[in-house]
């Protein structure tokens, strides 16, 4: 694996489903370059999304469909006009930017012109030989069928479909004739999700800006790699989980957090060379210019709980074969960088050992470690805080006084007693050993928790749906930002 570099660095923590745009969601289109153009302007050279994989349950970004599949709704639909695969007078009437997505309303809108747009797309552009190339992927044509046949089935999960479409992955008996067409529009919009990236892209690196991944550790049951790889999965005849994911009881949750995703078959990933996390990380590497690893202790223990269980207060903590897996990783992955994400404070040794064993750099959050005097080091990336924590102001506006006043104490020498505490919090995690800082664009803007994007052991609304209305307040900050990222050697 990569060895992290050594010079000094900032970037800015924001999905792309949050930006500003005419669309109802952040896309692809102009609105996300000119995010790359305040992110060059600030000295930024690091622009960290969450996954871009298919939103599934609660449009959650992390119970995708498919973890090497891109969802359609960020496809700019200003580009398949300008690509000539839409007339002008399609689009929709531009609308004044809400502050929050209205998933629904945005299917409701994008996907009949998406579907006209890949129909259209096969009339003019399905001799291309990197379109070509594109659908010699493996994953290519099943995650089309498995849409398909979701869709055709009202988008139950597969578990629940007809036999004859459950195993269709494992047989080709099911007759896909009738729904020809509609997996003929899923390859072409994969394909114009992924050109429409890779396009913006390569413009984030031509202005020496690196984008960090999201990959999560586990899938998700209803997801394309379920379906099609059970025997990587601890499953039951009819595919149902016999055993699924989560975590004890914890600061976020009394109950502990019940995600509900499959647990893998180690034993059968071990036999196989761990071709499932080889084809994950293969895919995600070529996406990214940086991955990080969500829940990374879980390559060393992971908390396994009964699938009958209502809470995650009953499980076990059982050992996996990490250390095994990264020295696959390192054979046949030897470019990959990876950002473990080692947050938590019940970690064992074997979690600090394995990741430092491999070269990994770890995390610190400020929002957690700031009064505990447990300071960002140099193989840390440091956050302010993460997707799954409260904005900085949010957080210092739910503590008791007698806790503000501890707070406000801990960051005297990083600001005027009149500054925003999330203001000195970007000057400690920027001036810290840290290699890496990484801040949410929420603390650059100062916001409350009216920002936050998922409060964990939740599911749906408010989560992922906070959205930035337009770039003025990103302007008011490009100074400060600038001159914080000199003063920091991060530029």
């Amino acid at each position: 694996m990569k060895k992290e570099k050594s010079q000094r660095t900032a970037g800015v923590l924001m999905p792309l489903a949050s930006l500003p745009s005419d669309e109802g969601i952040g896309c692809l289109g102009a609105d996300s370059y000119r995010f790359v153009d305040l992110l060059a302007e600030m000295g930024m050279r690091i622009w960290q999304l969450l996954p871009l994989t298919p939103l599934g349950y609660g449009n959650s970004p992390y119970q995708p469909f498919a973890s090497c599949a891109g969802d359609g709704l960020y496809i700019s639909l200003s580009q398949l006009v300008r690509d000539g695969l839409l007339p002008a007078e399609k689009l929709p009437a531009p609308r004044p930017c809400a502050g929050r997505i209205d998933y629904d309303a945005v299917r409701r809108e994008k996907e009949p012109l998406l579907r006209e747009a890949c129909d259209r797309f096969y009339e003019t552009g399905a001799d291309d030989a990197d379109f070509r190339a594109f659908c010699e992927k493996e994953w290519v044509y099943p995650y089309a069928v498995f849409m398909a046949l979701k869709r055709q089935n009202g988008m139950r999960p597969w578990t629940d479909w007809p036999r004859a479409q459950r195993d269709w992955i494992i047989d080709r008996q099911y007759d896909l004739t009738p729904l020809h067409a509609e997996v003929r529009r899923g390859i072409a919009e994969q394909y114009l999700f992924f050109r429409q990236w890779q396009a913006l892209r390569r413009y984030a690196n031509g202005k020496g800006i690196r984008i960090m991944g999201d990959l999560p550790f586990y899938v998700g049951l209803d997801s394309l790699e379920a379906w099609s790889r059970r025997e990587d999965f601890l499953l039951d005849a009819d595919g149902r989980p016999t055993f699924i994911a989560g975590v004890p009881p914890d600061y976020f949750n009394a109950e502990g957090q019940r995600w509900g995703n499959p647990i893998y078959n180690w034993a059968h990933m071990e036999q196989d060379g761990f071709s499932f996390w080889m084809d994950r990380l293969r895919d995600s590497g070529a996406l990214y210019d940086i991955l990080r690893i969500d829940h990374f202790r879980a390559f060393d223990t992971y908390w396994k709980i009964p699938a009958d269980c209502p809470t995650a207060m009953v499980g076990a903590w059982i050992e996996a074969p990490g250390r095994k897996l990264f020295e696959q990783i390192r054979r046949e992955l030897p470019a990959l960088e990876i950002v473990a994400e080692d947050l938590g404070g019940d970690l064992t040794p074997g979690v600090h050992a394995l990741r430092d064993d491999f070269g990994l750099m770890g995390m610190n959050v400020a929002d957690f470690t700031l009064m505990s005097g447990e300071k960002p080091k140099e193989n840390q990336l440091a956050y302010t805080g993460t997707h799954d924590n409260q904005t900085a102001r949010g957080f210092y506006e739910g503590m008791p006084p007698e806790e503000q006043a501890k707070f406000r104490f801990a960051l005297r020498r990083y600001g005027s007693v009149r500054e925003p505490v999330s203001k000195k919090m970007l000057r400690y995690v920027f001036l810290s050993d840290a290699r890496m800082v990484i801040v949410p664009l929420a603390d650059i803007l100062d916001l409350g928790d009216e920002a936050r994007l998922n409060t964990p052991g939740t599911v749906g609304s408010p989560n992922w749906e906070w959205r930035l209305t337009d770039y003025r307040g990103v302007k008011r900050k490009l100074g400060f930002m600038r001159e914080l990222t000199q003063q920091a050697g991060r530029i």
